[in-house]
C-alpha cells in the first residue's frame, strides 16, 4: 500500500495548498497495511496485523479476537442478516451500474445528435431516428445551439 513498506500510515484533514486550513474536527485517519516491511509498529500491533493478514493468533488478545470471530461466524441469525444485507448491497450496486450505462448511452446519443445538428446535412427527423432521441429532444438540442 502506497509503496513505502510501512505498516501504519496516519493522515490528518489538512488543505494541501494551505496547511493552516483544516476541517477543524481534529480527525485522524490511520491506515494499517498488513504487508508492511518496516519496523514501525509495536509487537502487539504487529501480532494484530499478522492476525488480520490470516496468520494464527499469537497472544491473548488475538486469541480472544479469533474466538469472537468464530462465534460470530457460527451465529446463524447474524449470518442470515449479513447475507440479506449483502444481497441488498449487490442489488443497489447493479442498479447503479445499469443507471450509469443508461446515462452514458443517453449522453452519447445526445453528443452524436449535437454533432449531426452542427454538421447541418441531415433533417432533424433523421437525426432523431439515427441518435435514438425523440424528435422533441432533438428540437431542444437545436434550440440550445442557437445563439441568443
Amino acid at each position: 500500500m502506497f509503496g513505502k513498506g510501512r505498516h501504519i500510515y496516519t493522515f490528518e484533514n489538512r488543505c494541501v495548498q494551505d496547511l493552516n486550513l483544516s476541517f477543524g474536527d481534529d480527525t485522524t485517519k490511520i491506515i494499517l497495511n498488513t504487508k508492511g516491511t518496516m519496523d514501525d509498529i509495536s509487537m502487539e500491533m504487529k501480532r494484530l496485523v499478522d492476525f488480520i493478514d490470516g496468520k494464527e493468533p499469537e497472544d491473548d488478545f488475538t486469541r480472544e479476537l479469533d474466538e469472537a470471530v468464530q462465534s460470530v461466524r457460527k451465529n446463524e441469525k447474524w449470518r442470515l442478516e449479513y447475507m440479506t444485507l449483502q444481497m441488498k448491497y449487490q442489488e443497489k450496486f447493479e442498479q447503479g451500474i445499469e443507471q450509469g450505462i443508461e446515462q452514458g448511452i443517453e449522453q452519447g446519443n445526445r453528443q452524436a445528435a449535437l454533432r449531426m445538428i452542427e454538421d447541418g446535412d441531415l433533417p432533424l427527423k433523421k437525426i432523431a431516428l439515427y441518435s435514438g432521441l425523440s424528435f422533441e429532444e432533438v428540437l431542444e438540442l437545436e434550440k440550445e445551439l442557437q445563439p441568443v
